[in-house]
């Protein structure tokens, strides 16, 4: 090899160094004066923003650069609109993640023709915690069981929108345990319902116990009925029973896993996977850095909600075992999902 083709040589092998290693100096620096928008599938005051708004106030510290995060809430077609914006009109160059209703998950492997969304192509963030959906009677309504609410007739519940946790537990609590719930739809969000539940509209509702106001919990103005997790918060009262423990039979119960399965990813955020990967996992660095700081977990406390997250390559395994069930399961489920 000639001196000149030696040096050639070696200047390109410096470049290509120098390259490898300005790449992820250049992606650490991209958040700087940036701003970071959380889109929120509902309208302001229930779960999903609260758990958007907790996030937002401690994510920009775990990015270099520091960037603001702001919440946006665009509530429509049962959190699908925040969903679809994603890869349509948002910026796709990692300032703009989603959280949406989780039960969309489960509704895209049973009726794919109505929820045309696969959860799969999605960059996955992370979850703050898995949900833990109460179904709840109003104190003045006076049903404090199963067995009573089975007996008393019709229960009038707020829905959202078809496809909610909210809904489809109020589906089991009518398909299989037989209760009279009549879905009263026409809510944007759980803000509303609860206002309309203090107003004696509603007889009560299914929704997130994280999301339930404190002062509803600490007067005993609501009757826990059926709870949708294996593991009880640790404010609930004793004696609620998990929903599949007390379903009627084996199968019954496989369904109502599956229809409650989704609830195990928890309140997600996702971005598109047209963001490029390097911006992703500054971002799924930053989120499993946030929900294990002290700051961020006394902030959750003090607004009750629980910290226990799955990052964000954990939650796409549960979607990825969601889209796995049986199909016997799937239409059986479907069943109940769609009446």
């Amino acid at each position: 090899m000639t001196i000149g083709r030696a040096v050639a040589s070696a200047l390109a092998v410096g470049v290509g160094v120098a390259a490898a290693t300005m790449a992820p100096a250049a992606a650490q620096d991209f958040y700087r004066g940036k701003t970071i928008t959380i889109v929120v599938g509902f309208t302001a005051g229930g779960g999903f923003d609260l758990n958007a708004r907790l996030l937002a106030r401690h994510l920009g510290r775990h990015l270099a650069g520091n960037p603001d995060v702001i919440v946006q809430n665009m509530p429509g077609a049962a959190s699908l609109k925040s969903v679809l914006y994603l890869d349509t009109t948002a910026p796709r160059d990692g300032t703009v993640i989603s959280t949406f209703n989780f039960g969309q998950i489960g509704d895209s492997r049973m009726m794919p023709e109505k929820v045309k969304v696969d959860f799969r192509k999605f960059s996955w963030i992370g979850s703050i915690s898995h949900d833990t959906t109460i179904c709840y009677t109003w104190h003045a309504l006076g049903l404090k069981t199963l067995a009573e609410l089975q007996r008393h007739g019709t229960v009038h519940m707020g829905l959202t929108g078809v496809g909610t946790s909210s809904d489809i537990n109020q589906k089991i609590l009518r398909e299989i345990f037989k209760v009279q719930v009549a879905q009263v739809a026409g809510y944007p969000g759980s803000a509303e319902e609860r206002l309309a539940i203090e107003r004696r509209e509603l007889d009560g509702d299914c929704g997130a116990w994280a999301s339930i106001p404190q002062e509803w919990v600490d007067g005993a103005k609501i009757n826990p009925i059926l709870r949708s997790a294996a593991i009880a918060p640790p404010d609930l009262p004793p004696g609620v029973p998990y929903e599949v423990d007390i379903a009627p039979t084996a199968r019954e119960a496989d369904i109502i896993r599956l229809l409650t399965a989704s609830g195990q990813v928890g309140r997600p955020f996702i971005a598109s996977t047209m963001v490029p990967p390097e911006r992703i996992e500054l971002l799924r660095a930053a989120f499993d850095e946030t929900v294990k700081d002290p700051d961020f977990i006394a902030d959750a406390a003090k607004i009750r909600m629980p910290v226990a997250p799955k990052s964000g390559r954990q939650a796409l395994s549960t979607v990825a075992d969601i889209y796995a069930t049986a199909d016997d399961i799937v239409q059986a489920a479907r069943k109940i999902a769609g009446e």
